[in-house]
């Protein structure tokens, strides 16, 4: 096989590994609002996801809240898009109710992935 050809699963392996963990992200989000029984927020950027939890029961966002701790510790949940990678046609902001249902359904292009867009559904808060 030729090196160039390496390279490219490579490269196909790294890109979908980035948007897994976007994927991942969000999914803690949902799961961490229902167990809070709190909303939970991701906002969006252009290259970066950060997500933030508010601190009332109910609340319809999350700008009285905290940043959403990482799972592993050390700092807040962010996801910071590889090199060449960036979030497009994307909402402002997610919102996973206590219940970890969104306020709307969801699709996330990811330019430079353009076979690998993300969708939070609107009843279920599923993302796949």
């Amino acid at each position: 096989m030729h090196r160039s050809f390496f390279r490219w699963l490579y490269q196909i392996e790294q890109d979908a590994r980035g948007t897994d963990e976007t994927v991942a992200a969000l999914r803690l989000a949902q799961k961490s609002a229902i167990a809070a029984r709190r909303t939970v927020c991701a906002s969006f950027a252009a290259s970066q996801v950060s997500f933030r939890i508010s601190s009332a029961y109910g609340a319809g966002d999350c700008s009285s809240g905290a940043a959403l701790p990482h799972p592993a510790g050390g700092g807040d949940l962010e996801v910071t898009a590889a090199s060449g990678v960036a979030y497009a046609s994307l909402p402002g902001a997610i919102v996973f109710d206590a219940a970890g249902r969104p306020t709307a359904a969801a699709s996330i292009a990811v330019a430079g992935l353009e076979g690998l867009p993300i969708a939070v559904e609107a009843e279920t808060g599923y993302v796949h």
